[in-house]
């Protein structure tokens, strides 16, 4: 898609939701089923995934990790927003890979030292592009990437979850 291409599709709707902000403000969804076992099958609306313990935590490993499928989450926002951005700015490159990792202290979730904390201690995201642009518009790029990534701003901001539960 060329910048002209993406700005053409985009610029309605940016015109619309600056003339009516409540538009703008849309509820994503996610649901899964508790299932047997302990684990919890989730529709992607593309495919249902079931999600169990970690083998760390005494899962067999032949479901998905709920953590791997965070890291997954942000490896796929953050591949659309780059290539988004890329589209825009005219950033010329052909290809890449988007990696995540998370170091996680098991300690935590499994409540063996109250101290240690549950969930990632952090994350690295990491962009390999084939690109002969300067320094400055791949800082650029990485940049507006991150400025734009929902699941990326989404972990830095520490948004506010609430959790509650409704009896049936």
């Amino acid at each position: 898609m060329k910048a002209n291409e993406l700005k053409k599709i985009q610029a309605p709707l940016k015109e619309k939701y600056r003339n009516d902000s409540g538009s703008a403000l849309i509820t994503l969804e996610a649901s899964g089923q508790i299932g047997e076992g302990i684990s919890c099958k989730v529709d992607t609306g593309k495919a249902i995934v079931e999600a169990g313990l970690h083998p760390a935590t005494g899962g067999t490993g032949l479901q998905a990790c709920s953590g791997d499928l965070l890291l997954e989450a942000l490896v796929a926002c953050a591949g659309v927003t780059l290539s988004a951005v890329a589209t825009a700015i005219e950033f010329d490159f052909e290809g890449g890979i988007v990696k995540a990792e998370g170091d996680l202290d098991f300690r935590g979730t499994l409540g063996v030292d109250k101290d240690t904390k549950v969930g990632f201690k952090n994350v690295r995201l990491n962009f390999q592009l084939n690109t002969s642009e300067s320094k400055e518009r791949i800082e650029t790029l990485l940049k507006l990437t991150e400025r734009y990534c929902v699941v990326y701003q989404t972990l830095v901001s520490a948004t506010a979850v609430v959790a509650t539960i409704d009896v049936a």
